[in-house]
């Protein structure tokens, strides 16, 4: 699994088609990525970072707080694309994607997990729909996050 975690002041993301909208206050975008061969304990260990990730500033200014400790919201957005490979030509190649039945299940674990588990109210944007969305990065703080770096 791939994130890449964005700090925020505030996210949303749409689905024009479906009418659909979902926003968040102060906390974290996860873009989320499921390659082949990813697991429920790919998933386990991936929620728990990003939810215990000390990304947000202390009383003395120090990145020391985590999206629990201020009390902050997570909007996750499934993004197959970060499994793209740009090494050859100019096209991307997608094979390192899991099927899409297999990804949604994932990422649905990862919420469910990133919700129930750790308890970060957590928001979503639609499985497999084109979407649109907005952040506004705080800092500005990204992070890539693989679960290759998982300790085994």
């Amino acid at each position: 699994m791939i994130a890449v975690v964005q700090r925020v002041s505030r996210a949303s993301v749409s689905v024009e088609e479906a009418g659909y909208r979902a926003d968040i206050g102060r906390g974290l975008v996860v873009l989320l990525g499921v390659e082949k061969g990813d697991e429920r304990r790919q998933a386990d260990w991936l929620a728990g970072k990003v939810a215990r990730l000390r990304i947000f500033a202390d009383d003395a200014g120090l990145m020391n707080r985590s999206i629990i400790d201020i009390g902050g919201e997570a909007l996750v957005v499934s993004q197959f694309t970060l499994a793209g490979d740009c090494r050859k030509g100019n096209r991307p190649s997608f094979d390192r994607a899991a099927p899409p039945e297999v990804a949604e299940s994932l990422y649905e674990y990862y919420v469910q997990r990133l919700r129930d588990v750790e308890g970060v109210p957590t928001r979503t944007g639609v499985f497999r729909a084109m979407m649109a969305v907005e952040l506004v990065n705080d800092g500005p703080v990204t992070l890539m996050i693989t679960t290759a770096d998982m300790p085994r």
